[in-house]
């Protein structure tokens, strides 16, 4: 048995916030929703490789009561970014995002060989954005 893929599924207060948010400001499409007409409970966004499920929090506390209470926490997620340059990649993004996400971890570039930055999204949660350097 292998296992073949990991996707974060987040608890946010606001979905339609959110799902603005990774579509708007990150550049992800929305896969599916549930239901297929809002007000959503569920909405599956992606990007590349990359997949989120964001679920409202109300619903998905109601389904499932060990969620009651628990927010962002320490939860945070790391993206790989492939791009030609850095300029064109990691660079880029982090412009794009200037004024419209909390900066928590400035652009730098990394002893270990990678320019990355840190953002929190709208209900906490940290993303991690990377580029191997040349």
């Amino acid at each position: 048995m292998n296992f073949t893929d990991t996707t974060p599924n987040l608890l946010v207060a606001d979905i339609d916030r959110s799902t603005a948010f990774y579509r708007d400001r990150l550049g992800f499409s929305i896969v599916t929703t549930v239901p297929e007409q809002g007000p959503f409970v569920f909405v599956w966004v992606q990007r590349g490789g990359v997949n989120v499920f964001l679920n409202a929090r109300g619903p998905a506390e109601e389904e499932l009561p060990i969620w009651r209470g628990r927010g962002a926490g320490g939860l945070s997620m790391f993206m790989m970014v492939e791009a030609p340059s850095t300029a064109d990649g990691i660079d880029a993004l982090f412009a794009s995002l200037d004024g419209h996400a909390p900066v928590v971890m400035p652009l730098k570039n990394q002893f270990y060989g990678m320019r990355e930055f840190g953002i929190e999204d709208p209900d906490g949660y940290v993303i991690f954005f990377a580029q191997q350097l040349a």
